[in-house]
């Protein structure tokens, strides 16, 4: 069977390349613009192209049909269209990555299914993946083009350590506040309940839908079991570092407003995403995915995402913006209860 990827050096989808990469039943296919093109396997197949120069990549496909295409950088509703133009006569499957941000936000209840309500007020990036599923499941409906939507919640891998509030520059300040004895923001009250899922673990319920008919026109969400406080995340993170944590609570409001002068969006991340408690119901996942399970749970993927990251310091950078920021709120938030308290003493 013949897979083609548009990307595929990302977090989730590498963890994919790699699996099916040691699966004889597969031949893959990457079409990207070379990044990373000396992490991939060498049995994997390499077409250089900017998938949004649609004559260059009809030329370079000419002639090859695939029995799964996968797209993990289609963002909006153009791409969809492209997407669709482009393959509807070279794929017997089309795997669009939508995110499970899209579900509502709050949604009625904290259990979240593929029947969820899709609308999330509060990120457009997520309101961008409802509208590409709603035009594809409109093209399946109509003319049968055999759509697969998966809603990914947050997954990382070796060189990644997934946070609730970060700069625009990643996690990595983050790590650096940590061992540098300082003080990290947790939105809210640090309680609310998230899921974190390693790409090895991803990869074991996406191949799983590859191929398979009874993914076609139907949408399925890919976690793993495990269910973390925000508080239980980054305690995992410091006590893998070997530090104390130094944690300084602030609301979610807070922050999205305080955010917006440093250009930080964490009215879509936080109050549109990670503030928010969610558990994922994978039942309908695990009837065609019967082997889907967390096999890494947090504390060990944290380590090996660690033990990549601080021995690969040159990958990454430090952000002094966002230090400055984490500085500013967390004095703010102090000299508001030390205020406090001189008024109940001048009283």
């Amino acid at each position: 069977m013949k897979a083609l990827f548009i990307g595929g050096t990302g977090t989730i989808s590498m963890g994919i390349v790699k699996k099916l990469a040691e699966d004889p039943q597969w031949e893959v296919y990457l079409l990207n613009r070379g990044n990373r093109a000396d992490e991939v396997p060498e049995s994997v197949h390499q077409i250089t192209a900017d998938i949004n120069d649609e004559n260059s990549v009809l030329s370079k496909l000419e002639g090859m049909k695939f029995d799964v295409v996968s797209d993990f950088i289609a963002f909006d509703v153009k791409a969809a269209e492209r997407d669709y133009r482009l393959f509807k006569d070279k794929t017997a499957q089309y795997i669009f990555i939508s995110s499970a941000s899209a579900y509502n936000k709050p949604s009625a209840s904290y259990v979240i299914t593929e029947g969820t309500t899709l609308a999330n007020p509060y990120w457009e990036y997520s309101r961008n993946k409802i509208a590409c599923e709603e035009f594809l499941m409109e093209k399946y409906r109509s003319e049968g083009f055999p759509v697969t939507i998966v809603r990914p919640s947050h997954t990382y891998d070796e060189r990644n350590v997934p946070l609730g509030v970060h700069g625009n520059k990643g996690f990595y300040q983050v790590i650096k506040r940590m061992q540098q004895g300082k003080p990290v923001i947790i939105q809210g009250d640090g309680t609310s309940l998230w899921a974190l899922t390693f790409n090895r673990d991803f990869a074991v319920g996406y191949t799983a839908l590859m191929g398979n008919r009874h993914a076609i026109g139907e949408a399925f969400q890919i976690t793993g079991d495990e269910i973390l406080s925000w508080n239980q995340i980054y305690q995992t993170i410091a006590d893998a570092l070997g530090v104390e944590l130094k944690a300084c609570h602030v609301s979610s409001e807070f922050l999205s407003a305080a955010g917006e002068a440093y250009g930080y969006d964490f009215t879509g991340s936080l109050i549109g995403d990670k503030a928010v408690s969610v558990v994922f119901d994978n039942s309908k996942l695990k009837k065609l995915a019967p082997t889907m399970t967390t096999t890494i749970p947090f504390h060990k993927g944290v380590r090996i995402s660690l033990d990549y990251v601080l021995s690969h310091p040159e990958k990454y950078q430090e952000d002094p913006e966002f230090d400055a920021f984490c500085d500013n709120v967390i004095a703010a938030m102090e000299k508001a209860k030390q205020d406090v308290i001189a008024a109940k003493s001048v009283k």
